[in-house]
């Protein structure tokens, strides 16, 4: 008994932080549909209040109920007799038909609603989205603007998210903006989202999608329209300045083994394989989100691509460490 008792006072913690662990993942930032930031996100926050609340009503009738029944008909000493033997009520079953079509009307009739009041209208700005394994491709229609796995937004318009797939099933998640939308391959799907303040949120792939699924994450950032303007023109005009001896042995090694797969702004590389590395310097994380973007984690992620990110298509190019350091001197000229 007392070894079971000690065992029990070291396990309990044990589990307690792991429990705290697991449910803290490995998420990019916060994560929460319970602090909506756009009329999308609130919407739907009101429909989980009002299903919640109903659904909580019914567990107090049945609880109540049950707890009545098993006092109020409860054996008494001495009662050795069966209970009288009914066939049933028709009229509490009728009410307790009619009850649950009136409580499913008051939840259909939002989620009707709403279905039809956020499909994406026609004036809605366009931002084309694909899904790759493991990160993700923004496209700006008629702005010649293409970025990887960060997308820029004004506050307080509406955008339509035109979503497809490149591979496997994925899904686009926003939890703070609103959401989830599948992207599949061959199919074409459309999320309207809103933020209604400025600020950065965090997404992430929703739907398993292979080993580095968990790292599949993406950043929405929300400009005033000036700066988000002034973003655009930057992407539209980017400029490369490589002046030193390592720079430009860098950024001949990367015209050699990296330009057949991405594509830099301002420069002849073109390459549409792997993600859009215009102005790289300027996003936060690196990997859709797996690393800090540092030289240091650059370095790491040249380093061996596969081995930071389980599944990452990008291959080890075994690279020594002098041609890291020469490729992450050009890659920190991407500003």
């Amino acid at each position: 008994m007392r070894w079971t008792q000690r065992g029990f006072r070291v396990t309990l913690p044990l589990l307690a932080l792991s429990a705290a662990a697991l449910l803290s993942g490995c998420g990019l930032g916060k994560q929460s549909t319970l602090s909506p930031a756009g009329p999308v996100a609130s919407a739907q926050l009101g429909m989980f209040w009002e299903s919640l609340a109903i659904m909580t009503g019914i567990f107090i009738v049945v609880a109540a109920v049950f707890l009545y029944s098993i006092i109020r008909f409860r054996a008494r000493p001495g009662d050795n007799e069966l209970p009288k033997q009914v066939h049933g009520n028709t009229t509490l079953e009728i009410v307790w038909t009619i009850i649950p079509i009136i409580l499913l009307v008051f939840l259909a009739i939002p989620t009707v609603h709403y279905s039809f009041a956020f499909q994406a209208p026609a004036t809605a700005m366009k931002v084309d989205v694909v899904g790759h394994q493991y990160w993700w491709e923004f496209d700006y229609p008629g702005s010649k603007v293409t970025t990887a796995n960060i997308v820029h937004i004004p506050v307080n318009t509406k955008i339509n998210f035109v979503l497809t797939s490149a591979d496997v099933i994925h899904s686009f998640w926003v939890p703070e903006l609103g959401g989830k939308t599948d992207l599949i391959p061959g199919r074409v799907n459309h999320l309207l989202l809103e933020a209604s303040k400025t600020g950065t949120f965090y997404g992430q792939c929703a739907q398993l999608c292979g080993p580095g699924h968990a790292y599949m994450k993406f950043e929405v950032v929300v400009q005033t329209p000036a700066a988000y303007q002034a973003w655009v023109s930057a992407m539209q005009h980017p400029t490369v300045s490589v002046t030193t001896s390592e720079q430009k042995a860098g950024m001949a090694l990367f015209k050699q083994d990296c330009s057949t797969c991405h594509t830099v702004g301002g420069t002849s590389f073109n390459g549409k394989v792997g993600p859009n590395l215009t102005e790289l310097m300027t996003r936060p994380t690196i990997a859709a989100g797996t690393l800090t973007n540092t030289p240091a984690n650059l370095a790491k992620w040249l380093h061996n691509p596969p081995g930071v990110k389980p599944g990452a298509l990008m291959p080890n190019l075994n690279l020594s460490q002098t041609q890291i350091q020469s490729l992450v001197a050009f890659l920190e000229t991407l500003k």
